[in-house]
């Protein structure tokens, strides 16, 4: 319709600037290969990541880092969903009770430092 405004869709989760060291992993048909790089922002559903390596949309890797406020360092499955120049966009994923339990505690964690109670998303 002309005239008609559209606006983006509000975020699901807040989202945390922060930096934070990762540790990439990815499994390729004929490799494997880990790199360092730098989470530049967090939230309950994924992170975003500078990694001086070349994902493709849709690559899944392990990703490590220790959150903030958290104790333990977390290990999680993440798909990338986007991507610009080195920058990407990851979202978790969890396919099993043990990624389930790992993804609730980081967003257990997050929530804490953002005030939310466990009842909000």
């Amino acid at each position: 319709m002309p005239g008609t405004m559209s606006f983006p869709l509000p975020r699901r989760w807040k989202r945390f600037h922060l930096e934070v060291p990762v540790r990439l992993v990815l499994h390729r048909p004929a490799f494997a290969s880990s790199i360092t790089g730098r989470g530049t922002e967090l939230n309950e559903g994924g992170m975003s990541i500078f990694a001086g390596i070349e994902l493709r949309l849709g690559d899944q890797v392990a990703v490590e880092f220790t959150p903030p406020h958290g104790e333990a360092p977390l290990r999680l499955w993440a798909v990338v969903r986007n991507r610009a120049g080195y920058y990407y966009g990851l979202e978790f994923l969890a396919e099993n009770d043990g990624e389930r339990g790992q993804v609730e505690r980081f967003r257990s964690v997050l929530r804490g430092a953002s005030g939310q109670s466990e009842q909000q998303n």
